[in-house]
């Protein structure tokens, strides 16, 4: 399914440090180390990217993660109650991230890297469980993919040439 591209120019943006890393490459020398951080944006309305950036210093690499982010923001849709239109798996890697609706009233129930995505997504009430890989860079790509592929029942019935109400049932 096409998705449309997000114009965030005009967007006001928040972002959240998930993970950073120390990383070190061997070389004739000795060992070069860099950092690496992984960084998740959105503006709380329904829009969250996620990205990587590697440098010398933990700012840079902060500030590279952040427009990495910022190129790959997706649109989530989202039900009256600020939770999702329909349960879903989201995949990426080994790392799998179970989406599920929820009542208002429940809250972000997510483990930390999922957690960050559902936050910055704008999403107010959704369970999650993070199953397989823990490698916090695929739970975040998984739950972004899950996001991502999410439908309104307005799309379905489109595409099934069928009226809302005889979709929700």
């Amino acid at each position: 399914m096409k998705r449309t591209i997000v114009d965030i120019s005009n967007l006001e943006m928040n972002d959240t440090l998930v993970a950073i890393k120390r990383v070190s490459k061997t070389v004739k020398g000795g060992r070069n180390m860099r950092f690496t951080a992984l960084v998740v944006v959105g503006d709380g309305n329904g829009h969250v990217g996620a990205g990587m950036g590697k440098a010398a210093e933990i700012p840079e690499a902060i500030r590279k993660a952040k427009e990495d982010a910022m190129k790959k923001v997706v649109t989530v849709p989202m039900d009256e109650n600020n939770s999702i239109p329909h349960d879903y798996i989201g995949k990426f890697g080994s790392a799998t991230v179970m989406l599920k609706r929820a009542p208002e009233g429940t809250g972000v129930i997510a483990g930390g890297p999922a957690r960050a995505v559902m936050e910055m997504a704008g999403i107010k009430n959704i369970r999650t469980k993070s199953l397989g890989s823990n490698n916090k860079q695929n739970v975040v790509l998984a739950a972004i993919e899950g996001l991502k592929s999410l439908k309104t029942p307005e799309e379905v019935a489109k595409l099934r040439g069928k009226s809302v109400d005889e979709i929700l049932g």
